[in-house]
Parts: C-alpha cells; structure tokens; sequence
C-alpha cells in the first residue's frame, strides 16, 4: 500500500514539530491577543533606503509553541493564524474587500514598506500547512482526506513560493531572503514526500538542510539553535528518501535486507508490514539522537517525532488485525492462551510507546525540578514551575505502566511484572515525595510528614525487591537520593512546624479576646478570637435580656354604675292560658 511507505514522522512539524504533551495542555493556554502595531524596526523599514527584516523560523516556532502544536492541536494553530491575519490586514489597511464583496489582492513588492507584509503571506503558509497536518491525522480513518491534504499542501507551497519572490527585493535583508529560500524548501519537499517523489523530495530537504547549516556557521551559539533543530527534524525525512532510492549505505542497506524477524522477551515474531519494519531500523538512531540532544526542547520534539513514528507503525499492525483474522490466530493451535504473532508485535509497538512516553515524562519532570530548585521567589515575569505540575506527570506516568501490565502475551511473565511493579513503586514514591511538597507550603504540617514517611516505605521496598532487576532500573530516577532528601526534608519540617506554632502562639496570646464581651460590643477593637470561625461564635448575647417597656392603657366603663335601666316587666313573657281561646291568640300574638 502506498500508505505504508511513508514516514511515520513526516508530516510531524511542518514549521516545528507538534512539541511534546507533557504536563497537561496546560502547556498552550488561552491565546493571548497580539499587538500588530509596528516595531521601531518596521518603522524605520517604512524609509526606503533600510532594508525590510523577518525572522522566520523564529516567528513559526514560537507561535507554533504558544498555540496548539505543543499538544499536536493543528486545528488551534490553524485558528491562530486566521486571526492574525485578520489582525494584520487590519492594521495595514490591507482589506479584501467588504462583507458584501470580496475584492482580491495580492502583496506586491510596491508595497513593501513593512515586514508585516511579509508576515501576512508567512500566515497564509502557516495556516494552508497547518490545514494540510490536521487532516494527516484524519486520514488515518478517513482515506478520502488524503486528496484535501495534497491540496492544501500544494498551497502551502505556492504561497512560501510567493513570499520567496518577494524577499528577492532588494528592499529585504541578505538573512530574510535566504531563511524564506529554506521555508520554501522544506514545504516543497513536505509535498514531494507526500506524493512519495523520493529524489524531489531528498533535493528539496537537502537545500533547507543546506541553508540552515549555513545561517547556524554564520552567528553566535545560541542564535543557530533553532536553525540547528530544524536540521535536526528534517534528518529522519532524508534518511527514508534516501532508503527509498537506494542510496542508504551497506549497513542500513543490509540491516534492511535482514529486518525480517524481531526478538522480544525470549519470543521471536516475524515482521512483515514494511512502516514497522522501518520504524524499528530507526528506533536505535532515534534513541542515540535523543541521547545526544544537548537543549530540552530538541529532546522534547524528538520523543514527540519518535512517538508519532510508533503511533503509525501500531495503526499498521491495528489494520491488519482484521476481525476475523484475529479470532482465527488469536489462540495458536496447541497453545492455549498464547497469543499471535502478530498480536504480539502489536504489543511489542505498544510497550515502545509507552515507554517512550514515561522517559519523555521523566524527562519533562526532572527539567521542572530544575526550575523548582533555582526559581526566584520575587520573580513574576512568567508562571513558576509548582509541585503540582510534577504530581501531573508522575500520575501519567503511572498510568503508562497499569497500561504496560495489561499488554497481551505478558500475563504469564512473572520477570516482566516484577519489573514493572518495582517501576510502579519508585514513581510512587517520587509522586508522594512531591504531594508532601505541596502540603508543605500551605504548612499542613502533619500531613506532610505522614506522606514522607509514605516515600520512605516505597523507597525501602524497591531497594529490598531490586537485587534481580537493577540492570533495567538503573535508568529511573535514584531511590537513594530520594530516601537521603526525605529524611533531610522531615528535620526541616519537623522545624518549621516547632517555629509556626511558636509564631501562632504569640501572635494570639498577644491579641486575645480578654473577657467574653459578644462581637457586637467590640466592633472598635480588633483582637483574635478563633470561636469566631466555629459554630458556637460569640456575636451577640442570646437570648437577648428583659428590659422595662411602658404598658398598654387600659380603659374602664365607670358611666355604667350610674345609668337606670327603663323597666322590662312587660317585655318578660306571661304564662299563657289553656283551652281554644288562649290557642288563637297564642296563634295571632295577641297577649293579655
């Protein structure tokens, strides 16, 4: 398939690579709003005689960093650049015409009298190359996306094309053009990959190869390493071109032709699929580059670029692991419970992952121990590094190996889960370690020293259970340095909390509440009162005491003792008579 013979890594960076994941996307953060206004720079460009300056690779990487690609979020980048485009446009005045009409326009060399001309076709690239990544990762499930990728691809060229011939101006410095030659170099040799014209391809990366070397030799140490990490990223493309037209060398050549088989925990499984059996050619050069990587953000896009090569080579194995194929050779005949060879290279790819996802963690974590030992407390230009962010990647780290212990074909290797759980104890500890850092500077004393103990337990463990298996732990973290900080931490704790309730101490005895006067008669001196806070504070008197109130007037009928009363005799009822007479006039109210 055509599919397969591409670099797993080849669209990984454009204009710098995805970076790593490490810590969270908090990484990216929210976007913050640019200022497009120009620099004293640009303003002097306006001058004819000066010349016009961009850097370029600078100016990709670092919004790449800042938005989204640190996290392999093509579509976020992509979004950015939109709107820095729309900024841009905006701010020179630069408009396509209205919301009613769209009215074409193009830089011209006329118009340059600012780099941000310039800047606004580099954001054209961007965001076609930013497009064309985003859909790299969907045509992993959607084939048919694949064309829209070739497509945005070729526009991607076609605009550095466009910002080449305008750094050809004489208007635009000797450094901007070349760095515009190198950019147009990489995305068409992104293209030619693409499309597997290997011998375009090798041409196109060389020249940006080439030129970047170049622009390195020419300054100082620290302003050719981003130059340097370009070349860096682009050496794995050259390396399958030249493999692809046989150009390789005799020991990659040979190691190719005998690539038929691989070894793992005492099985032997043949490899068939040629991507995996590229990325397993690979894999020592790629562990040998990160080993010599000196800077930490060459090292991070590398373990990015190698994951992202290893992500492919399982995406291969996973197609051919077709629903029926796999219950027909998931249990081999007479081998109850073993599973097939090629489930087991699946889970072979999928131990490389994960492992080189908790070394590219563990390396994230030890830079940011760094941070946290040579921080500044007074310095606020930027976010400081806390204990929480090493809780963060010790968690994922510990996920990998739960992951790692659940990979088929390794249930029955008692070795392999031994291993794995003295693995699990060290980063176990190291991740209380950092917890009890965290409840120590919000002076949570107790619980602090509970969780030291707690390292101390796990550290003890591993170096009870390690005698078998230092070998493969000899690259964790050390345990032994770890034991001697915990137990220097504890006596600086175990101060610190002797000196706090000292310091509470006083502070309280020196304004306490003196008598028990309730909240409300007190309102004019301050004093602690710590009953405050609890469920029986002491705000007002209750319940509340009697107080004298006037009565209610009463009113008494004396006129009532003197008044004579008319006589009522003849109003009383007489006793009436018997017979017919007294009936009839009983009957018609006539009364004697």
């Amino acid at each position: 398939m055509a599919a397969e013979k591409q670099v797993p890594g080849g669209g990984g960076g454009g204009s710098g690579g995805s970076g790593g994941s490490g810590g969270g996307r908090g990484a990216g953060g929210e976007e913050n709003k640019e200022n497009e206004r120009p620099s004293a720079g640009s303003k002097a460009n306006k001058e004819f005689g000066d010349s016009l300056s961009l850097e370029i690779l600078q100016i990709i990487k670092e919004s790449q960093q800042q938005h989204g690609l640190r996290h392999g979020d093509f579509q976020r980048y992509r979004g950015y650049c939109s709107r820095r485009q729309r900024r841009l446009r905006k701010t020179l005045n630069f408009k396509m015409g209205n919301r009613h009409k769209f009215t074409g326009k193009k830089v011209t060399e006329d118009l340059l009298t600012d780099n941000r001309y310039l800047l606004l076709v580099l954001m054209d690239a961007e965001r076609a190359w930013s497009y064309a990544m985003q859909l790299k990762q969907e045509a992993n499930t959607e084939p048919r996306k694949r064309f829209h990728l070739l497509s945005r691809l070729r526009k991607a060229v076609k605009h550095a094309e466009e910002l080449e011939r305008l750094c050809e101006s004489n208007r635009v410095d000797a450094k901007t053009k070349l760095e515009a030659q190198a950019y147009t170099a990489y995305l068409s040799g992104m293209l030619r990959f693409e499309h597997q014209e290997w011998k375009a391809a090798i041409e196109a990366f060389n020249k940006c190869k080439t030129i970047y070397e170049k622009l390195a030799s020419a300054f100082t140490e620290e302003q050719a390493i981003l130059y340097n990490q370009r070349v860096e990223e682009i050496s794995p493309n050259i390396r399958y071109c030249a493999y692809n037209i046989g150009e390789q060398g005799l020991r990659y050549s040979k190691q190719a032709a005998t690539m038929s088989e691989v070894e793992w925990r005492g099985r032997t499984v043949p490899v068939k699929i040629d991507k995996v059996r590229i990325f397993l050619l690979g894999l020592a050069d790629n562990e040998a580059a990160i080993a010599q990587a000196e800077s930490e953000e060459t090292k991070e896009r590398l373990f990015e670029s190698m994951l992202s090569e290893c992500r492919d080579a399982i995406q291969a194995v996973r197609e051919d692991l077709k629903p029926d194929q796999k219950q027909r050779d998931y249990t081999l005949e007479g081998e109850s419970g073993k599973v097939s060879n090629l489930q087991y290279l699946h889970s072979y790819l999928t131990y490389i992952k994960l492992s080189t996802a908790i070394k590219r963690n563990e390396n994230m974590a030890k830079g940011l121990q760094k941070a946290l030992l040579q921080q500044q407390p007074e310095d606020d230009s930027k976010r400081s590094p806390r204990p929480q962010d090493l809780i963060r990647l010790y968690d994922i780290i510990l996920q990998n190996l739960v992951e790692l212990l659940q990979l088929p074909g390794l249930e029955e290797d008692k070795a392999f889960q031994k291993e794995i759980g003295l693995k699990t104890l060290v980063y176990k500890a190291y991740r209380c370690f950092f917890i009890a850092q965290s409840y120590v500077l919000v002076k949570k004393w107790s619980e602090a020293l509970v969780l030291y103990d707690r390292v101390l337990k796990y550290a003890n463990e591993v170096n009870s259970d390690a005698g078998a298996f230092k070998n493969s732990l000899k690259d964790l973290p050390d345990v032994q340095e770890l034991i001697t900080q915990v137990r220097s931490e504890k006596c600086s704790l175990q101060a610190a909390a002797i000196l706090d309730a000292n310091d509470s101490h006083q502070t309280e005895t020196s304004s306490q509440v003196k008598d028990n006067k309730p909240l409300v008669e007190r309102f004019e001196t301050f004093c602690l009162d710590p009953s405050l806070v609890t469920k029986q504070a002491n705000l007002v008197h209750f319940p509340p005491g009697f107080q004298p109130i006037p009565c209610k007037p009463l009113f008494f009928d004396l006129a009532l003792n003197h008044v004579a009363f008319p006589p009522l005799e003849d109003k009383l009822e007489q006793k009436t008579k018997s017979g017919l007479t007294g009936y009839i006039k009983g009957i018609f109210g006539f009364r004697s």
